[in-house]
């Protein structure tokens, strides 16, 4: 099997991790974190990408995602960051800047893996002392309130 190069489209999936400017909890309130959402299935809706798991934190993002072709992973995350800075900025009135520049990307090897990634994901909250169980966490897709593309690969 060949890997295409980063930057380049093809059938991968991929563990995203990008965290706040200085990682302030800027993402901490409903109007922020509920914006984030919104701006997420803004692009998987425009079939930029499959959203197979999420989960929004105070200070960071973590995804699950797979660009679809035409989109690249880098083109698919300027979309979500650079889609919430403006929406932010504009609808919520927020002045500070709101992400680290990059985002750090692990290409989902198989099943195995992929299921790792998503228990970090369902967890995060929990281990951060937020919530006493994922579903409890209203901004991640543990909770079962929002629709996710299933895994391609099981």
């Amino acid at each position: 099997m060949t890997i295409p190069p980063r930057g380049q489209t093809g059938q991968n999936t991929y563990f995203i991790s990008t965290q706040a400017s200085e990682r302030k909890n800027i993402l901490q309130s409903d109007r922020m974190a509920g914006l984030l959402v919104d701006v997420l299935y803004s692009y998987r809706a425009q079939k930029k990408y499959l959203l197979h798991e999420f989960v929004v934190m105070p200070n960071h993002l973590h995804l699950l995602i797979r660009p679809l072709p035409d989109t690249t992973l880098e083109k698919a995350m300027q979309f979500i960051k650079g889609s919430f800075s403006f929406r932010a900025k504009k609808e919520l009135n927020f002045k500070s800047d709101i992400w680290q520049p990059s985002f750090h990307d692990r290409r989902v090897r198989d099943w195995q893996e992929y299921e790792g990634r998503k228990k970090y994901i369902h967890q995060n909250p929990v281990v951060a002392g937020l919530v006493s169980s994922p579903e409890l966490w209203p901004w991640s897709s543990a909770n079962g309130k929002y629709e996710i593309d299933p895994y391609p690969g099981g």
